[in-house]
């Protein structure tokens, strides 16, 4: 069964398991606990009628400390295993693996947003957030995910996109230029949902001054008080000039740190592969926590 103990000390197979070094794992650690904590003392606060057992009484968990907590579900995270073979690992079975699969990845979502690696979803909060950043540099990018076919007609046409040929879901990110951390992440929309009407929906509003990098995918996209870059598109039936194809170059380079940035996220292979969990809402809980660890994973010396 395997435990955070067999693992301190082995710094390549923990960040094989979990992505994050030995100091990121420890760092994290006192964070996850402090959001556990809180997660109990607010299910003790609703269970009617009052708990007549101690907390810890009845059989032992398979997961007994915190770090063995932890270390479950960043392992979830990063190869995204089946249910049946995440329980296998740990000495649980699939049914218990689901039970704290999702117990513990709001958990993990918390303790990133006590650290304050969590990117900003509401219009004000990303306000906030970009002034804070130096420079006032961005890069605005849309990144799908597959997802299992749905059974649903109406369903298979909303998460269809003509883009990747398959079934998706999708996001836009925005990314400080200079650190390549994601600072705001849209809410999760159906594959067949435009860049540009994504990131409208989302309400972004850069601080004045603003330089934006895009995509051709958010050809319209001109916030307020903003200088924006966006390669130029080859004209229907025309070639571009050697020096537009210089300038889309130029472009391209500075644009290059968000898909380094979405690689970082899909480091974790449940943002990666084919998205197989059916909770509502949960495809956009693991993204953004996804987004998250790409984050805390920055300030620990990761490749940027």
């Amino acid at each position: 069964m395997l435990c955070y103990s067999m693992l301190k000390g082995k710094a390549s197979l923990l960040r094989s398991f979990t992505g994050l070094s030995q100091a990121a794992f420890g760092k994290l650690v006192g964070s996850f606990q402090a959001a556990y904590e809180r997660t109990l003392a607010e299910e003790e606060a609703r269970r009617t009628p009052p708990r007549q057992r101690q907390p810890g009484g009845g059989c032992k968990s398979a997961l007994p400390l915190v770090e063995d907590k932890l270390l479950f579900i960043l392992f979830y995270f990063k190869l995204y295993p089946l249910q049946v073979a995440q329980g296998f690992f740990f000495g649980l079975s699939q049914p218990q693996a689901n039970y704290w699969i999702h117990r513990l990845t709001p958990v993990l979502n918390a303790a990133l947003g006590y650290e304050a690696q969590l990117p900003a979803r509401k219009a004000a909060e990303v306000a906030q957030i970009l002034e804070r950043c130096p420079g006032l540099e961005f890069i605005i990018d849309g990144v799908e995910r597959p997802i299992q076919r749905p059974k649903e007609k109406e369903r298979q046409r909303a998460h269809y996109s003509g883009k990747k040929k398959r079934h998706t879901v999708k996001n836009v990110v925005v990314t400080d230029k200079r650190t390549r951390k994601i600072e705001a992440l849209s809410e999760t929309s159906e594959g067949k949902a435009h860049d540009k009407r994504v990131a409208d929906d989302a309400g972004y509003r850069f601080p004045p001054g603003s330089k934006v990098w895009k995509d051709t995918g958010f050809q319209g996209y001109e916030p307020e008080d903003t200088e924006t870059f966006q390669p130029k598109k080859k004209p229907k039936g025309g070639e571009l000039t050697s020096e537009e194809k210089a300038q889309n170059r130029e472009i391209a380079r500075e644009r290059i740190g968000v898909e380094h940035s979405l690689g970082g996220t899909k480091v974790y292979r449940i943002v990666r592969d084919i998205y197989r969990n059916h909770k509502k809402k949960f495809e956009d809980l693991v993204m953004e926590t996804a987004c998250g660890l790409h984050n805390l994973r920055l300030d620990f010396g990761f490749p940027k």
